[in-house]
Order: C-alpha cells, then structure tokens, then sequence
C-alpha cells in the first residue's frame, strides 16, 4: 500500500508540473503581451525560460535536500530525452531543409554546453571555473535571442499592436493562472522529488537512473506537447528551436543554480560521468553536426537518434544500475 501511494504521489507530481507550468506560460504570455512587450522578446525570453521551469525546479529542490544524483540527471537526463526522443519523433515526421543562420549559433552554445559537462564529468564535480563557464554560454545564450528577436522587429518591422484587456475578469482570471501555475509547478516538483527518492530506496534503484528516466521524461513533457503541436500544424522549426532552447538552460542555468544551492561544487558521479554526459554530447552531435553541414534534418538521424536513446536505456537500467 505504501508503494502503491508513493507512485500516486510521484505521477501526481508530474501532472502537476505538466498543467502547473502551461498555465504559468500562458498567463506569462498574457502579461507580456499587455504590457507591450512584442511577442518575439516574449518567445525569446519569458516563454523559453518559463518551459524548462519544471526542471529548473525539480534539479534545484533535488540538491537543496542532498539529492544531488537526481538533481544532475535530471537535467542532463531531460536533454537527451528532449533530443533521443522527442527531437526523434519530430525528425522522422517532418524531416526537412532548414536555414542554417537560424541553428548555427543555438547549435554551437547546446553542444559547447554538452562538451563543459563531459569536462565536469571527467574532473568529477562541477567546480566553480566551469560553473562560471556555463552561465557565460547561458547569458551569450540569452543575449543572443534578445538580438536576434530586435534584428527581426527592425527588419519585418513590429506592427503588432499591444494587447487590449477586455475587463477585470480576464485580469483576474491571467493572474490566478499565473499564480496556480506556479503553485502546481513548486508543489509539483516537491512531490517529483520527495517522492523519486522514496521510490527509489524503496524499489532499490539509484536515483540517478530514476532521475534520468522517469523524471527527466517526465518534466521533459511540455517540450513532447510542443513537439506533438508542431507535427500536427507542420512547423518543424517550431519543434527544433524550442527544444534547443530548452537544452541550452537545462545545461547552462539549471546546473550552476543546482550546484549554489548544494552549497559547494557539485560532485558528479562516476556512472554519470561514464554514461549519461557522454550520451548527452552524443546525441545532440548526431542531431546537429550533419544539419549544419548540409542544412536540413533528416529521417535516418531521428532513426539513429532513437536506436541510441533506446541503447542508452537500456545500460542505464539493465548495465550500469547492476
């Protein structure tokens, strides 16, 4: 019976998260956009931070109360199912030319990104040199969005008017959205980690594989509804820039906030650093390596990025959790 609630706990966690943080974009959007903010700043900024919330949170409460296994592969974890699953799928749908301007600098901070944390890897701990590396690639990251999205507003020209509120209903209703998505998306993640661990010591597995797995799926979800949306309206680019985006800070903020709260440099692993970082690295070289070479995504990478995020599975669960 125990166990039984613990994974009712644990799933209620993820719903949580998943509806905390769709209302929380939504109304985020919402305040953007009455205040006269143009929606590409918006995209570039609040929405792409507001996505990888779940994360954020789930990783940061993990290493405040010690879980620090959980907390690195979450984050981690999260990118590699964000690209050895999700980025998969969207390939194998809508494989497609692209215009490489529009990825090479995402491209280059997500794998500079992956290539840091494999030098963590191998040093054993995120120490404070690399901790300020990531947040420089995170705040070119952002500086990088901000510029793109004026560049785009002086070329196409912001003839987007500000939005027009309608009465005090939709003021309370957008505010009571962002407070409750906040609520779901902290008590969520509480329950996410409180509950992983629990299931974890109960159940004998390691939290990183638990961390890896189920909750870096898990909080991995908005981008799989983002992805699922794009498919079905055919706007691959959609898909692709968002989970990029999402990668980029699951790496560069996520991490750095994970490892102040800790309190000291955050020590990874040595089954992390010999399976879950070098995967990381691995599938987001085969996912952007050759669509910069020949400017498009096609349908034998998602295939191959699927056959290696079964793989990787497979020796997280069956091999290295032995």
């Amino acid at each position: 019976m125990e166990l039984a609630m613990v994974i009712v706990l644990f799933l209620a966690g993820i719903i949580f998260i998943v509806k905390g943080g769709d209302y929380f974009v939504d109304a985020a959007s919402w305040i953007a956009e009455v205040s006269g903010i143009p929606k590409l700043i918006v995209g570039a900024t609040i929405v792409s931070l507001a996505t990888t919330l779940p994360e954020m949170l789930v990783s940061v409460m993990a290493a405040a109360k010690g879980s620090v296994d959980m907390a690195i592969g979450n984050a981690v974890g999260s990118v590699t199912a964000n690209i050895g699953l999700i980025m998969a799928i969207s390939l194998i749908c809508m494989p497609g030319v692209i215009k490489r301007a529009d990825y090479l600098m995402k491209s280059i901070l997500m794998l500079a990104a992956a290539i840091l944390i494999v030098m963590a890897g191998m040093a054993g701990e995120m120490g404070t040199a690399l901790t300020v590396a990531m947040v420089i690639v995170f705040l070119f990251f952002l500086w990088e969005n901000v510029s793109s999205a004026l560049r785009s507003m002086k070329t196409n020209g912001d003839t987007e008017p500000r939005r027009k509120v309608s009465g005090k209903k939709e003021v309370a209703a957008n505010l009571v959205k962002f407070v409750v998505g906040a609520i779901g998306i902290v008590w969520g993640a509480d329950l996410l980690v409180d509950n992983g661990s629990a299931l974890a010591s109960m159940v004998g597995i390691p939290e990183r594989v638990i961390g890896v797995t189920i909750i870096a799926v898990g909080t991995s979800l908005p981008e799989l509804v983002t992805t699922i949306t794009a498919i079905i309206k055919k706007q691959s680019s959609l898909s692709a820039g968002n989970i990029l985006g999402a990668n980029i800070i699951d790496l560069t903020l996520i991490l750095p906030l994970s490892s102040l709260v800790s309190g000291k440099a955050l020590p990874i692993a040595e089954t992390s650093a010999r399976f879950d970082l070098p995967a990381c690295l691995l599938v987001g070289c085969i996912a952007l390596i050759p669509a910069m070479l020949f400017e498009k995504f096609q349908r034998w990478q998602g295939l191959l990025l699927l056959a290696v995020y079964a793989v990787y599975l497979y020796l997280t669960c069956f091999v290295s959790a032995a």
